[in-house]
């Protein structure tokens, strides 16, 4: 998409303690979103306006609408409307019904507590993997996210998330959402059919339950982020096979679950 951006200028009046000026200051965007599968409203998100097309895969998918790049027939943004149409191969897979329908349950009918829409008991595997990654590099990577985040540095309004391997990052994406920002990217790696079971995500939000299950989703066994979780969110990191790490910032870190994937430095 080429018509929006991630920011936009808005005078203001600043006052420094001794005097007023006037100067226009960046400040995020924020679009809403609807998306139609076939004749149905589906949901109106709220995002900043860019990768639409990579938002609305990556949503699909995180609602269960969609497993594959290869279920989507047709998708079309209209700009200037704000309007996702999305024709799928299976329209029976699209149930209404189903979302935002939570559930409290248990994983493998070992866990204290799931709570997880729906579709996410049907789409959330464990992850198996035995890959490592040393605390330098984590720090590294987080600083590589500071770096490509010029929307939160001139607005302090966005969330990044980036799918990084060994090499250093990937893919990166920009959101007023943090939940967006993990479907912009998650969309990007099924569009794109990146492989994912090597991967690491980083993350600026918080580490909440639907974050997580987001990483899960897209198949990362790794999460960084700078910010906290939540006791539900490592509930499910821990059960879905997860390495969450929080308050990665100032050479320091908290790894919350499957510490092992954090090797010595």
């Amino acid at each position: 998409m080429t018509g929006k951006t991630e920011t936009a200028a808005w005078l203001v009046r600043k006052y420094d303690g001794d005097a007023w000026t006037e100067q226009d200051d960046p400040i995020a965007a924020e679009y809403p979103l609807t998306v139609y599968a076939g004749d149905a409203e589906w949901a109106t998100i709220v995002c900043t306006p860019t990768d639409l097309e990579q938002l609305t895969v990556g949503f699909l998918a995180s609602e269960g609408a969609i497993r594959v790049y290869d279920d989507i027939e047709e998708l079309a943004i209209d700009e200037d409307r704000g309007i996702a149409y999305v024709r799928l191969a299976r329209p029976q897979a699209l149930d209404p019904s189903l979302f935002s329908k939570r559930r409290i349950g248990s994983c493998c009918g070992k866990s204290r507590l799931s709570f997880v829409f729906r579709t996410d008991a049907e789409t959330s595997r464990k992850l198996e993997s035995d890959m490592t990654i040393a605390p330098s590099r984590c720090y590294e990577l987080m600083r590589q996210l500071h770096a490509a985040s010029v929307a939160h540095r001139l607005t302090g309004g966005v969330h990044g998330a980036a799918l990084c391997d060994e090499t250093g990052i990937l893919a990166h994406f920009t959101d007023i959402g943090r939940h967006n920002a993990l479907d912009k990217l998650y969309g990007h790696c099924l569009m794109n059919r990146v492989e994912t079971a090597d991967k690491t995500i980083v993350f600026s939000g918080r580490l909440s339950s639907e974050v997580v299950l987001k990483a899960v989703k897209i198949g990362a066994p790794v999460l960084l982020s700078k910010s906290a979780p939540t006791d539900l969110g490592l509930q499910l990191a821990e059960e879905l096979g997860l390495t969450a790490v929080g308050f990665l910032r100032g050479g320091s870190m908290n790894v919350y679950t499957r510490g092992e994937r954090i090797a010595p430095i």
